[in-house]
């Protein structure tokens, strides 16, 4: 009994040894405020991200509009403020997609062996053939532009990395000692994987979790730029980029504000993320 917790609990120590770094507490401080405002951002954001005010047009930063507004007269800072949740919805659905598929496949694929291993694997391998972004937007082009659907690309596109790394971790928990007397009093093999080789080999999953959950937003809100995300009136970061690509030399702020909350949110998940790989990564210590 003692042997299945000690796993964990050392992972627990470790956990609050990462999260004690000043650059880990930078990347939480950071996805903290961002998850803030993707909850309070009615409360938070001062205009109506929709609304349009065409005597505004083109404003630039000032007390009215912090921000400056769009060329429709929107508050581009209520649009950033919005466009929060919208990246936070890539996170969880894209990154969250990935996470269960990969995670299952790579369970199935180290513990069972055999032809489940080569069937999944193989799979794996011609998913790996394409670039990610070209798998992307074959994707997206076969579904049709729209926001889930890109998010259900980008899921799609990262779903075997997590295999390959969940595979690689079972192969290597299976041979532990208390697998092995798990399996020697009787126990099932779902109850073995649930039990005892899924929570120990979940550690690498959390990281690169935490470091793709950046990429992921950068993902999403490039394809929403070519226009094969979220579509017009959507405040998504990537749909204000392409907004404000055609106004940077009169009007910086369109695209230059929504450029910097991408930036802001790719550094917090990447501080916390290298920050938990530095720990947990036995090279990297």
């Amino acid at each position: 009994m003692s042997a299945t917790v000690t796993p964990i609990a050392a992972g627990a120590e470790r956990l609050g040894r990462a999260l004690a770094q000043p650059a880990a507490r930078l990347g939480l401080a950071i996805v903290f405020l961002f998850l803030f405002l993707c909850a309070f951002a009615p409360l938070v954001a001062p205009h109506d991200p929709y609304a349009q005010d065409l005597m505004s047009a083109l404003s630039p930063p000032s007390l009215a509009h912090l921000l400056g507004t769009d060329q429709y007269g929107r508050d581009v800072a209520s649009r950033v403020l919005y466009g929060a949740r919208y990246a936070l919805l890539a996170i969880v659905i894209g990154d969250g997609l990935a996470l269960a598929v990969g995670t299952t496949m790579g369970l199935a694929a180290g513990y069972l062996g055999g032809a489940a291993d080569a069937v999944l694997m193989r799979i794996v391998d011609v998913l790996l053939a394409f670039p990610y972004l070209l798998l992307a937007l074959i994707i997206v082009a076969a579904l049709g532009p729209s926001l889930l659907h890109s998010m259900i690309a980008i899921g799609i596109v990262y779903t075997p990395q997590y295999a390959r790394l969940v595979r690689g971790q079972v192969l290597s928990v299976r041979q532990t000692d208390f697998v092995r007397a798990a399996r020697a009093l009787g126990a099932s093999r779902a109850r073995i994987v649930l039990r005892h080789v899924a929570p120990n080999s979940l550690s690498p999953v959390i990281i690169m979790a935490t470091l793709q959950a950046g990429a992921v937003v950068v993902e999403t809100a490039g394809l929403s730029f070519l226009g094969l995300g979220a579509q017009p009136p959507s405040p998504d970061w990537g749909a204000l980029l392409a907004d404000g690509q055609n106004f940077f030399l009169t009007a910086w702020w369109i695209a230059t504000f929504p450029g910097l909350a991408i930036f802001l949110v790719v550094l917090g998940f990447n501080l916390l993320g290298d920050a938990l790989r530095r720990e947990f990564d036995p090279r990297a210590r």
